[in-house]
């Protein structure tokens, strides 16, 4: 007897004659489907320049919300009319080459294995998968140009070298977002042919160097800088660099200099010498250009908080540097600015208990070389526990330090916890994985000196928090944030896990198949599972169930499953086995 397993990977099957899709026709989950259910189309055959390809398994992803929420009007529709031109949800895919168009025969066959990276680009404009691409909740679609042929080529990568489930290869793209927010995306020099604004304090006399990058910028403004201070400039700019000097300005003339000098797109880097007033500093981080930096150097700290805008660090990528020495190039560079977790230090996961901030958790715990003690934070105590019951047994074996922390449960904050459990210091990192201001302005306040703040869920642009800026040029603290990634970041999550030092198999919480896709959405928007939804679109009569309850009516693949209910590659190939049937070919 044909194992249904093997038939299915290697292809030796009768392609049905309709596929089964959800596609979304507007804003909110009721403009999903028809009426709650999936449709069924044509499955065309590939031009010669496209990919016919077979979605193996799409993961619900919480940054779909806001285009659920927003529908035609998110961002990366740009206005688009969904009731005429709908799109479909699933970015986080696993595909399978089915047919392959003569102009691709060199370069891809029928039964390859493929994952996406969603975050394409064309001629710069964001043509996300899952946004302006229909996504993944489809059983069988196209892929062309669109994908194939984009700013950074191909935007598909094989699976090779080694065997990962199909579950684990949709999540290397999730994953490869919380390893993209451990490198380096800010920029570390000033930027070249950029717009540079240095402003001083009148009565300022310190003799400040710029030891290298002031040769970079096509254009500097000096404002309020001493003599001596604008011959240095003189004599190390780019000999085509023009200088505009702006003296004596007032917070209210910044909105006009942005304009008159950077037709209001702001300035590439702004540099702060000798300044106390966090009221200007407030007024000047306004201006920081998309992907600008801001560097204080100085002394004596600020008169005050600052408000800066979260969400541009998250999507803008602004960075925050400083020192308080006399070399501004000394808040540059790789050797001042970390951007990974500290060896042996302490990480406070704000968040832990959702998704991905379990990922980063795990992270964490798999590292080499990573922090000692790890404080996991959630409100959500059954999340928690499910955090506690899958990674614990990994931190123990690893001799990590893994505490939880419930601050609705527990009758101190968790400042007083982190200082307790941390011989009275608070925390080398920490990292947000909840999109709230507040709660980003909170989780601030537990750093230490020389402590890295990951600002990894995105608020919208706009969302103002208050922090003590001084930490950031008095005490070197790291302000990151990151959205997205890149076919890089997905590569070195496949490599890794192909070789054993990631497991992103154990982000599944639950599981369904196709017409299950809806309740997925639903389930992931309100937090009913603790990790990840996984969708097999293959499947499509096979209800949304967690891991946890297999064994109660799917026993068959729950005594496959690894320690405390772990999905594992043989788990989803009994699923396959026992629940693709030919009656979905």
């Amino acid at each position: 007897m044909t194992d249904p397993y093997q038939e299915y990977q290697s292809l030796s099957y009768t392609l049905p004659e309709k596929t089964i899709l959800w596609n979304m026709y507007g804003a909110g989950l009721e403009n999903i489907g028809l009426n709650g259910k999936p449709e069924t189309g044509p499955i065309p055959e590939p031009a010669d320049d496209q990919l016919l390809v077979r979605v193996d398994a799409v993961g619900m992803c919480f940054s779909d919300v806001k285009l659920i929420n927003q529908g035609s009007a998110h961002p990366k529709l740009y206005n688009r009319n969904l009731k005429e031109d709908p799109t479909r949800l699933g970015h986080e895919a696993t595909l399978t080459v089915i047919k392959v168009g003569e102009k691709l025969a060199d370069q891809y066959h029928p039964g390859q294995r493929l994952v996406l990276q969603p975050d394409i680009y064309h001629n710069n404009r964001s043509t996300a998968y899952g946004y302006t691409i229909p996504g993944g909740l489809i059983q069988y679609h196209l892929i062309g140009d669109e994908v194939l042929n984009a700013d950074a080529g191909s935007y598909v990568i094989p699976i090779e070298g080694g065997e990962l489930s199909y579950a684990e290869s949709a999540l290397t793209e999730p994953w490869a977002c919380v390893v993209a927010s451990y490198t380096q995306r800010r920029r570390l020099t000033p930027k070249t042919g950029g717009t540079m604004w240095i402003m001083g304090v009148p009565e300022d006399q310190q003799a400040y160097s710029f030891s290298s990058g002031l040769d970079a910028p096509a254009k500097i403004v000096l404002s309020d800088v001493s003599p001596a201070f604008k011959a240095l400039v003189m004599e190390k700019k780019s000999p085509a660099a023009q200088v505009l000097e702006y003296d004596g300005l007032s917070l209210d003339d910044f909105t006009q200099l942005n304009q008159s000098v950077c037709a209001g797109a702001g300035f590439d880097d702004i540099i702060l010498l000798g300044h106390t007033s966090a009221a200007l500093v407030t007024h000047a981080v306004k201006l920081i250009a998309f992907r600008g930096t801001f560097n204080i150097v100085g002394v004596q700290p600020l008169d005050g908080p600052v408000l800066i805008d979260a969400g541009r660090i998250h999507y803008h990528y602004t960075a925050y540097y400083g020192n308080s020495g006399t070399d501004i190039a000394a808040s540059y560079g790789e050797t001042r600015n970390r951007c990974d977790l500290l060896a042996g230090g302490s990480l406070v996961a704000v968040g832990a208990g959702g998704p991905m901030g379990q990922m980063h958790v795990q992270r964490a715990i798999e590292m080499e070389n990573g922090p000692q003690r790890i404080i996991a934070s959630d409100v959500d105590q059954a999340r928690l526990s499910a955090l506690g019951e899958f990674a614990g047994p990994i931190a123990e074996a690893r001799g990590v330090e893994l505490l939880l922390f419930n601050p609705m449960a527990a009758n101190r904050s968790l400042q007083d916890f982190l200082q307790e459990v941390n011989a009275g210091q608070l925390a080398d990192d920490v990292v947000v994985s909840v999109p709230s201001g507040p709660l980003m302005e909170a989780s601030y306040r537990l750093l230490r000196p020389n402590g890295m703040f990951v600002l990894f869920a995105g608020v919208a642009i706009g969302t103002a928090i208050t922090v003590d800026i001084n930490d950031v040029f008095l005490n070197n603290l790291q302000l990151t944030g990151t959205s997205g990634s890149t076919l890089d970041d997905q590569r070195l999550v496949i490599e890794k896990t192909i070789d054993g030092q990631l497991s992103p198999i154990l982000s599944v919480a639950a599981i369904g198949g196709m017409d299950a896709a809806l309740d997925g959405l639903e389930a992931m928007m309100t937090g009913r599972y603790a990790g990840k939804v996984m969708i097999f679109p293959q499947i499509p009569r096979f209800p949304l169930i967690g891991l946890n309850e297999l064994a109660g009516q799917y026993p068959e693949i729950a005594e496959k499953l690894g320690p405390n209910n772990a999905w594992t590659f043989e788990a989803e190939k009994e699923l396959i086995r026992h629940y693709w049937d030919k009656e979905y070919r």
